[in-house]
């Protein structure tokens, strides 16, 4: 019992110094639903293989602080995640923003199950979650944003959700080095910025492609 008691302290402490290197300010009431958003995501993993991170710690930085890192890029609005997987960066983006919307698109079953379970021991209510393949969906609302973490290469992420923004829109494109994607992108769209990322115990390279349309 101690052992977990410990575990569970120093996720605490490892989330709240990584929100502070970040630079944002999040309540503790919602730095507790991100580590119970955690302790889902690993229990969940054993059965359904939802990441390849099987350790909690690292689950901190390359899950939680990677997906709250784009926070001070995003606007109020109407946002898609497509190809969320088990819900990221769409459920930790959710949970700090509950007036704004989330529509969470996968094509793996699996994940979806796990993520509309999520929400419901959440308590979210911001969450739309869809099973369907990207290119084949087409509701009627258009959103304000659309994000990917681990979708696809950038090029066919906005090719296959061209159909989904509004006019005003903007693509974000969580990435590695992007370099050699950039140059394949459709016609038309204008890489509007980079912006290089520092998450905490990453060493990795990360960044966020800003696209819109170039009118």
């Amino acid at each position: 019992m101690q052992s977990n008691k410990l575990d569970m302290t120093s996720l605490k402490m490892d989330l709240a110094s990584g929100i502070q290197e970040l630079g944002i300010v999040i309540p503790p009431e919602l730095q507790e639903k991100l580590l119970k958003y955690l302790l889902l995501l690993e229990k969940w993993n054993k059965t359904y293989n939802l990441t390849s991170i099987r350790d909690p710690q690292k689950m901190v930085s390359n899950h939680l602080l990677d997906s709250l890192a784009v926070m001070p890029n995003l606007w109020p609005g109407h946002w898609l995640d497509v190809g969320s997987g088990a819900g990221l960066p769409g459920i930790v983006l959710a949970i700090l923003k509950p007036d704004w919307s989330f529509t969470l698109v996968d094509s793996n079953s699996k994940k979806t199950s796990f993520v509309q379970q999520a929400i419901i021991e959440l308590e979210l209510k911001n969450i739309v979650v869809i099973c369907e393949r990207i290119e084949n969906w087409n509701p009627a609302e258009k959103f304000d944003g659309i994000i990917s973490r681990a979708f696809t290469e950038t090029g066919k992420f906005v090719s296959f959700t061209r159909h989904l923004l509004n006019k005003n829109g903007k693509w974000l494109a969580m990435k590695g080095i992007p370099d050699d994607e950039l140059q394949r992108i459709p016609e038309n769209i204008k890489v509007e910025q980079i912006i290089k990322l520092k998450i905490p115990k990453l060493e990795a390279a990360r960044c966020l492609v800003v696209l819109r349309e170039n009118k």
